[in-house]
C-alpha cells in the first residue's frame, strides 16, 4: 500500500510511472500530448553519446497571432517550426526548416529577439566541435560560420548567447573553459588569433585580440578550471552569471570587465545557472543534486534547495508566477486568474514596473510588500521540481529554523512569516553595517545562530561584501534604478557534461581534488582546496543556510531532461529522447480539451 501510494506520488521506484499533470496553489498543470514536438517520425531517439536536446524560442510578430517559433536539435538534426502551444496540435509534418550536420552536432542556439521579424530570424547554433553557425530558418540561408577552421576553440561549443540590446554582439563559451565575444559583421582572420591581456584576477583574465584590423574574437576570457558549462546575463543585460565544472558560480559586470562575486558549490560541477526577474538573486544547479540560491547585493548563498536525486540539468525563474504585493499578503491559494494581477510578464512595461516595485523593498519604508519568487529545475533523474522563495528566506533578519523549510507548506497553510518586512537586508550590510539584527518593524531575535562555524548574517553579509566588492550601496541602487531592458533574455540553452559518470552522494568534502587545466588557465595558478572553502562564505555547510523542498517533484520523462522554459500559458520541458513537452498552465488548456490527451502518438506517456 506505501509502495503504490509513494508510486502515486512519484517517489517510487516504477520506470514507467510518469506523471502528466501536476497540482500547485495555481491549480493544475496539464501535459498537452497533442501540443508535443519531435522529431517527424516521433520515434525515440537513441541518445547515447549525443549531445543534450536544447530548446530555443521566438516570436516574429507575424499578423496571423501565432507568432511564436521553434527550434529543437536532435543528435545531428536541427528542426525549426512555427510553435503552436496550447491553442493547436503540433504539426511535425510540415518544419519550416530542417538540417543535419555531418561530422559534428548542435549542442545549443539562441535567437536574437531585436531583429526577428515574420521574414527574417537570426539564428546562432554552437557545434560539438567548436564553431558557431548564423542561420536564417525562414530566408533558409546560412550568412556565416565563425572559428570555421577552429583557429580559436577546437573544444565544443557549451552556451551561445546575443549580447542583450545588440543586433551584432554574441558571446559563446567552450568546454576549454574559455569564451568569447564576436561581433557578426568581422571576419575570424585565417590565422590563430594573437592576444594581449586587458584584465586579470582571481581565478580568470580577459585577453584583446591583437591584429590589425579588427577581426573576431573582440575578447576571450578564461574562466576558472574546466569546461565553463553556462552563462546568463542579467535582466538589465549589465552583468554575466557564469558556471564552471570547478564548481564555481562567478558573476562578472560584464562591461566593466570585472569580479562582482563568487560561490561554490557543495559537491562537483555546476552545470546551469539562471537570474530572478528583477537581477536580484540568481539560481545555480549542478552535480551536487542541489539548486543553490544566492543574493547578488549581498554575494551570498541565502537558501539550498534539494529535491533532485541526481545531477540538476537546468533551473529557470518563472516570471509569470513569481508576485509582488504592495499589502499584506492574505491569501496564497486560488485559482489561476486570482493571481493574474501578480504576474510578471516578458513585456518590458510590465517588467519594469515589476522591477521598480521589488526595488522598493530596498528604497522604502512606508508600506509593506510581499515578494514571492517561483522557479523550477529539471534533472537526470527524470524529474521537474518547482521551488518558491519567500519572504523568510529573502530577509535573513528573522531566525532561521533549525528544521527544513517546506515551502508549499508555508504558501498553502499561512502568509510568509517576514509579510511586514519593510526593509532589505541588503539596504542595512551592503555598506558594513550591523544594524540589520535590530531593524524596526522585525522580530528583533539575535540573528546569531546557535550552530557551530556560523557567521551570524549581518556580520558575514559584511564580510563577504569587504571581501568582493566596494560600494555596495551604489550597486545596490543601480540595480534598483536600472530598467529592465532585455526583460525578453531567453536563458534557456542549458548545458550539460558529455560524460555521466556516477557520483557519490555523500563523498567526504576532504576527499574531492579539483580537476585542473593549466594549460588553459596559464595566468591563474592558484587553485582552491574544496576542503577549504566548505563552511567559509563561498560554501556554507548545510546547516547554516535554510533547506528549500520542493512544492512539486514529479517523474516526467523516460530520459534525462535538458530543457525547462517557462513561457506565458505554458511551461516547456524536453528530455534527451528528443521530445519537446508543453504543460498547459491552469484554465489554459485552451481548444485541446483534457479527454483529447488519453491516446498519445509517441507512446511516451505513459
Amino acid at each position: 500500500m506505501l509502495i503504490s501510494k509513494m508510486a502515486a506520488e512519484g517517489g517510487g521506484k516504477e520506470m514507467n510511472e510518469i506523471k502528466t499533470q501536476f497540482t500547485t496553489r495555481e491549480g493544475v498543470y496539464k501535459l498537452l500530448t497533442h501540443s508535443e514536438y519531435s522529431r517527424p517520425n516521433r520515434v525515440p531517439f537513441n541518445s547515447q553519446g549525443s549531445n543534450p536536446v536544447k530548446v530555443s524560442f521566438v516570436n516574429v510578430n507575424d499578423q496571423s497571432g501565432n507568432g511564436d517559433r521553434i527550434c529543437f536539435n536532435v543528435g545531428r538534426e536541427l528542426y525549426f517550426y512555427i510553435y503552436k502551444g496550447v491553442r493547436k496540435a503540433a504539426d511535425l509534418s510540415k518544419p519550416i526548416d530542417k538540417r543535419i550536420y555531418k561530422g559534428t552536432q548542435p549542442t545549443c542556439h539562441d535567437f536574437n529577439h531585436l531583429t526577428a521579424t515574420a521574414e527574417s530570424v537570426s539564428l546562432l547554433v554552437g557545434f560539438s566541435a567548436g564553431q558557431v553557425q548564423l542561420i536564417d530558418p525562414i530566408k533558409k540561408e546560412t550568412s556565416k560560420l565563425f572559428n570555421e577552421e577552429r583557429l580559436i576553440d577546437k573544444s565544443r561549443v557549451t552556451c551561445v548567447k546575443w549580447v542583450p540590446g545588440s543586433e551584432s554582439l554574441f558571446l559563446v563559451s567552450h568546454a576549454s573553459g574559455n569564451m568569447y565575444l564576436y561581433n557578426v559583421e568581422h571576419t575570424c582572420g585565417t590565422t590563430a588569433p594573437h592576444y594581449q591581456l586587458l584584465k586579470q584576477g582571481e581565478n580568470y583574465s580577459v585577453h584583446t585580440c591583437k591584429s590589425k584590423s579588427t577581426r573576431n574574437p573582440l575578447l576571450k576570457w578564461t574562466v576558472g578550471e574546466g569546461a565553463l558549462n553556462e552563462f546568463a546575463f542579467s535582466p538589465d543585460g549589465k552583468f554575466l552569471a557564469c558556471v564552471s565544472q570547478d564548481g564555481f558560480l562567478r558573476v562578472f559586470n560584464f562591461d566593466a570587465v570585472e569580479l562582482h562575486g563568487t560561490m561554490k558549490s557543495y559537491f562537483g560541477g555546476l552545470l546551469c545557472v539562471c537570474w530572478s526577474p528583477d537581477g536580484k538573486y540568481i539560481v545555480a544547479g549542478g552535480e551536487d543534486d542541489l539548486v543553490t540560491v544566492w543574493s547578488f547585493l549581498d554575494c551570498r548563498v541565502i537558501a539550498r534547495g534539494h529535491g533532485h536525486k541526481s545531477w540538476v540539468s537546468v533551473v529557470a525563474f518563472d516570471h509569470y508566477t513569481t508576485s509582488v504585493e504592495e499589502s499584506d499578503p492574505m491569501e496564497f491559494s486560488g485559482s489561476d486568474e486570482d493571481f493574474q494581477d501578480q504576474m510578471i510578464h516578458f513585456g518590458r512595461d510590465r517588467a519594469n514596473s515589476t522591477q521598480s516595485r521589488l526595488s522598493k523593498r530596498n528604497s522604502t519604508d512606508s508600506r509593506p510588500i510581499s515578494v514571492t519568487y517561483r522557479f523550477g529545475s529539471v534533472g537526470q533523474d527524470t524529474q521537474l521540481c518547482l521551488w518558491d522563495l519567500t519572504e523568510d528566506i529573502l530577509f535573513p533578519h528573522l531566525p532561521l529554523s533549525r528544521t527544513r523549510t517546506h515551502t508549499n507548506v508555508m504558501n498553502a497553510t499561512s502568509p510568509p512569516t517576514g509579510a511586514t518586512i519593510i526593509t532589505n537586508a541588503s539596504s542595512n550590510t551592503t555598506n558594513g553595517n550591523n544594524s540589520g539584527a535590530s531593524t524596526p518593524g522585525i522580530n528583533s531575535l539575535s540573528t546569531t545562530l546557535p550552530r557551530s562555524n556560523s557567521l551570524p548574517h549581518s556580520a558575514g553579509t559584511a564580510a563577504a561584501n569587504s571581501a568582493n566588492k566596494s560600494g555596495g550601496g551604489i550597486m545596490d541602487s543601480a540595480i534598483a534604478t536600472g530598467v529592465s531592458k532585455f526583460a525578453t533574455l531567453s536563458l534557456h540553452d542549458r548545458k550539460e557534461r558529455h560524460h555521466e559518470k556516477d557520483h557519490k552522494r555523500n563523498h567526504s568534502m576532504g576527499h574531492i581534488s579539483s580537476k585542473s587545466s593549466d594549460k588553459l588557465n596559464l595566468l591563474t595558478k592558484s587553485k582552491t582546496d574544496p576542503a577549504k572553502t566548505l563552511g567559509t562564505l563561498l560554501c556554507p555547510r548545510m546547516e547554516d543556510v535554510p533547506l528549500l523542498e520542493p512544492l512539486i517533484c514529479k517523474k516526467i520523462a523516460h530520459e534525462r531532461l535538458t530543457v525547462l522554459i517557462f513561457l506565458e500559458d505554458c511551461l516547456v520541458t524536453a528530455c534527451q529522447e528528443g521530445f519537446i513537452c508543453t504543460w498547459a498552465r491552469p484554465g489554459k488548456v485552451g481548444l485541446l480539451s483534457s479527454q483529447n490527451q488519453a491516446s498519445s502518438p509517441s507512446g511516451t506517456v505513459v
